[in-house]
């Protein structure tokens, strides 16, 4: 087996990939702060919803368990 030596990477390269890398970890944390709070809320009106959804259930469970 014969071992290649490592080839020197271009000082460009390597700047514009550890850039890359940033803008996305930058990009990321905005995003998610951008998405966050409107999860938050869609999180809150699903519990409002299941909650309403639970009572009419149980009213209807009721109702037919008194006839």
């Amino acid at each position: 087996m014969v071992v290649v030596p490592p080839v020197q990477v271009s000082p460009l390269i390597k700047f514009t990939r550890y850039s890359a890398l940033l803008a996305g970890m930058v990009y990321g944390k905005k995003r998610y702060d951008y998405l966050k709070p409107i999860a938050e809320e869609e999180r809150r009106i699903e519990n409002e919803e299941r909650k309403k959804r639970e009572e009419l259930e149980r009213i209807a469970k009721e109702l037919a368990e008194g006839i």
